[in-house]
């Protein structure tokens, strides 16, 4: 019997999906990508950035603090003002405890900060609970841990509470409850559907957790995954779940100022409560001590100076543009029987064909779009391997964040096509 050399979990991680999609788009140069989640390369900072530089590297003493190594949690300039921007975003401004710096962790975009909670939180052969669908590429952080997803279906306004009640009692009932060990939402503008988690909707899944937490044996805690919180050009933001009242120490809480102003920059944070804080604090010391001071005081900057905000702003109106030319062509070339809906903010757009039309990986939809040189994420792939429901397979997840609008337009009217040509046979 041949000897592995790699680790349980060295065998166990499959290649993520978006590594195939993103070797499609290489591999093909003509192809219009409606399936990267990447941000629009028109509204980089480019100028403010520069300016930004040169006022750091203008002084020896601010260029060599910056060029220096920083602390493992970060700089506590920046955690300061993180703490003070969430507070204000929450409208919470004397609520001290919940936003203290001293629970935040600045982290290499906020996928690492996911990475490290399942790390510090789960074994092999525990838990998690996700919105059904949710965001891939957790799910697959999930798998190379041998950690099961439990998917929680959606409703317009997020989670289903009744499906997620239900869910736990089985898991009560089972004995299975114990390796339970959080509940996973994007809860704006949701990754990859575009749907948003009203309050109400946070406060039922905390109260819910809470009552199951005895039968458990642990706490059981919210992730708030926020990401595409600031992206947001429609509607009023709405409060995260660190507003409940007494119920922010089973809360925590990710975001990124990647996508809000620079995703190459790939800072992100988290709150965290005890004793998660003290765990991820550790294994972020063992992964690399402390993510890039340089660019940590390059935000901390351009948040004390306000231009963080001015761009954030432009964004919010670049965005809103490019979500209304998606669903100007949306309506336009998709056929009736396509149901389709757009976000307030985030970047996609999520559509569900006839049960009878596929849009797999492996179907005629999918290899006909990509013959018109069309890419889309299949809707199947942000579905957790979950045995107690079939994965739906006729859905997709539609960007229009990295394409330009002329490929926004050309991609859909494509897409509409193929549906139209399907669709009468």
């Amino acid at each position: 019997m041949k000897a592995h050399v790699l680790s349980e979990l060295g065998c166990r991680t499959e290649a993520p999906p978006i590594s195939w999609l993103m070797a499609t788009a290489l591999a093909r140069p003509q192809l219009i990508s409606l399936a990267a989640g990447f941000t629009d390369n028109e509204s980089l900072p480019v100028k403010e950035v520069r300016q930004l530089l040169k006022e750091i590297l203008r002084s020896p003493k601010n260029g060599q603090t910056a060029l220096q190594y920083g602390t493992t949690a970060g700089d506590p300039a920046l955690r300061e003002l993180t703490a003070r921007h969430l507070r204000r975003l929450d409208g919470q401004p004397g609520a001290e405890r919940a936003y203290s710096p001293e629970r935040m962790i600045i982290t290499s975009g906020s996928q690492q900060m996911l990475y490290m909670v399942s790390e510090a939180l789960c074994d092999p052969g525990d838990i998690v609970l996700v919105e059904d669908p949710s965001y891939f590429v957790y799910l697959g952080i999930l798998q190379s841990h041998g950690v099961r997803a439990r998917g929680i279906r959606m409703e317009k306004d997020g989670l289903d509470l009744a499906r997620l009640e239900a869910v736990l009692e089985d898991l009560a009932r089972s004995g299975e409850l114990r390796r339970v060990k959080l509940l996973y939402l994007v809860s704006y503008y949701q990754n990859p559907t575009g749907l948003t988690t009203s309050f109400e909707k946070k406060v039922g899944a905390l109260k819910l957790l809470r009552q199951y937490e005895k039968a458990a044996g642990h706490p059981l805690y919210l992730l708030e995954d926020a990401a595409y919180r600031e992206l947001r050009f429609q509607g009023d933001d709405l409060p995260s779940a660190l507003t409940i009242k007494g119920r922010w120490d089973r809360v925590i809480y990710t975001g990124t100022y990647s996508k809000p102003f620079a995703t190459g920059m790939r800072v992100g944070f988290g709150l965290l409560p005890e004793p998660v804080f003290t765990a991820v604090l550790r294994i972020k010391g063992n992964h690399d001590f402390g993510s890039s001071n340089f660019l940590q005081q390059l935000l901390a900057r351009a948040l004390s100076s306000g231009r963080y905000e001015r761009h954030l702003g432009e964004l919010q109106k670049r965005y809103a543009h490019k979500a209304q030319v998606m669903r100007k062509a949306l309506q336009e070339h998709f056929p009736a029987q396509v149901e389709w809906w757009g976000p307030g903010g985030g970047l996609y757009f999520w559509a569900r064909l006839p049960p009878k039309l596929k849009s797999g990986p492996n179907s005629t939809f999918f290899r006909k779009t990509l013959a018109a040189n069309v890419l889309y994420v299949p809707g199947a792939l942000c579905y957790a391997d979950d045995p107690t429901r079939p994965k739906p397979n006729h859905e997709m997840r539609l960007s229009f964040g990295g394409a330009t609008e002329t490929n926004v337009r050309a991609g859909i009217a494509r897409m509409g096509a193929v549906l139209r040509d399907l669709l009468r046979r």
